[in-house]
């Protein structure tokens, strides 16, 4: 049983001292307005009955943005219009709650959580760590994942996910000890595409890890995620599997790694509640609300939801999605506080129904009650990945991509509508690519008057997504 919270030398959620050091986030940096303004709640604040009341009749009659969706896009662009322009706003959210699927809460055991799943913020980009340093204090992390994965005599071990030297050697009886020997274990194992090209993710995974790693820990979780096999999935998919030559256990290789020190929620409060340029209600279905005529004006209207949705009277097909269905359960005393090895244990075999369980306390910028050992239990959640329920991946194959764009053609010719964000532009973002990608468009604003994108959402590369 795990003796503590996964942790090096170098302190929890850290990686080993020579790629820690990589990460150039070392201490607490950033700002946190609200609590330097005297709340010392280490929860989301509670909102007011006109909040949360869906009702519409209380707010102005008329805006400069009416933003569709309280998660990171819509956000951003509030954040900036106010602040730059002095533009108003009034954002509208289905749900009880700002920050999207980045929500995070601290339930009633007193353990910070994910309503969506985990969260892990990483950045190559140096303008958007400079952005969200505005609206947090951040603190050092390097998510590294486990997985339980068979060996050779078909014993689960709890090796790095991505695999590493260490995975290699666990699960085949190796005995790599040089990154040269692990690119020659590499170049021995994968199989090239007889066409040149990888055509399915199948084809691109066997390229980059050979047969052996593909059906240990790569295929069966791909089934179990997009309930297609790899070689039903586009290349792309597959192409960005890390191969580690190295001993890096890391799951990102970004130079900015960190998480938020009051939660992710915390971040959403700052840039939005005590700006008076800024209306929220939630509770508040926009699609409902146009149907009884119940919007205010507005010049623009920033659409962050998914985009067949918004084009569902013309009958077109629907676009597809995974999405994510949690099974949580409070441990109330496991042996040694904790239940896993590792805040991620993925469970890539067919055996197993979920994907990953995610244990939460092992998290550094859990409530000071947590990090001095007073809340005995722990919280884990089970990951089932499933079609029905809130969207999270769009389904990246040919079908997918031809309808996206007959979507797309129609979204360019509305007028005095902005489609903005993952559901909106049918590509999964990052928190960073989808920071960066609000920011960009707020550029194009200032510049050109109109509220578009400076670059395609594939440009921005790959995202996390499920591998």
């Amino acid at each position: 049983m795990p003796a503590g919270p996964f942790a090096s030398s170098v302190g929890v959620g850290r990686a080993e001292p020579e790629w820690a050091a990589l990460n150039k986030v070392q201490e607490t940096v950033g700002k946190d307005p609200i609590f330097q303004g005297g709340e010392t709640s280490e929860a989301p604040l509670e909102f007011d009955g006109a909040v949360l009341s869906g009702d519409l009749s209380t707010t102005a009659k008329s805006y400069d943005l009416l933003i569709v969706g309280a998660g990171l896009s819509g956000a951003v662009l509030a954040e900036r219009c106010s602040k730059e322009l002095g533009m108003s706003s009034l954002i509208i959210d289905k749900r009880d709650h700002i920050g999207g699927n980045c929500y995070d809460y601290v339930d009633e055991h007193g353990i910070r959580c994910s309503k969506y799943g985990a969260h892990l913020f990483h950045t190559q980009f140096e303008r958007v760590w400079n952005y969200v340093l505005e609206f947090s204090e951040w603190i050092p992390f390097d998510h590294r994942v486990k997985g339980l994965v068979p060996d050779k005599d078909g014993v689960k071990r709890l090796v790095p996910i991505p695999p590493t030297q260490e995975s290699v050697n666990t699960l085949f009886g190796e005995n790599i000890k040089t990154e040269e020997e692990m690119q020659a274990w590499y170049d021995k194992e994968r199989i090239p595409p007889a066409s040149g090209e990888p055509k399915n993710g199948e084809e691109a995974a066997l390229s980059r890890v050979g047969p052996r790693l593909f059906e240990k820990v790569f295929k069966h979780y791909t089934k179990k995620q997009w309930d297609k096999y790899p070689e039903e999935l586009d290349a792309s998919v597959l192409l960005r599997l890390p191969c580690r030559t190295t001993t890096d256990d890391r799951y990102f290789p970004d130079p900015w790694q960190a998480l938020p020190l009051r939660g992710y929620t915390r971040i959403f409060e700052n840039m939005l509640l005590k700006d008076p340029n800024i209306t929220i209600r939630l509770n508040c279905d926009f699609f409902q609300q146009k149907q009884e005529g119940n919007l205010p004006e507005h010049k623009l209207l920033v659409y962050t939801g998914q985009i067949d949705s918004y084009y569902a009277a013309l009958g077109m097909p629907k676009l597809e999605y995974r999405s994510l269905r949690f099974e949580e359960e409070f441990l109330q005393d496991p042996e040694r506080g904790f239940f896993q090895e590792a805040m991620v244990v993925n469970h890539p075999s067919p055996d197993v129904p979920f994907t990953r369980i995610v244990e939460y306390k092992h998290i550094p910028n859990q409530p000071t009650a947590v990090k001095e050992g007073k809340v005995k239990g722990s919280l884990i959640a089970r990951e089932f990945s499933s079609a029905e329920g809130e969207p999270y991946y769009p389904v990246p194959n040919p079908a997918n991509r031809e309808l996206y764009e007959k979507y797309a053609a129609l979204a360019a010719k509305e007028e005095g509508v902005a489609f903005v964000g993952r559901l909106a532009s049918y590509k999964y973002f990052n928190m960073d690519q989808a920071i960066l990608n609000a920011l960009e468009m707020f550029d194009n604003l200032k510049e050109t008057g109109k509220l578009e994108p400076k670059r395609k959402p594939e440009d921005f590369g790959p995202g996390d997504g499920p591998k």
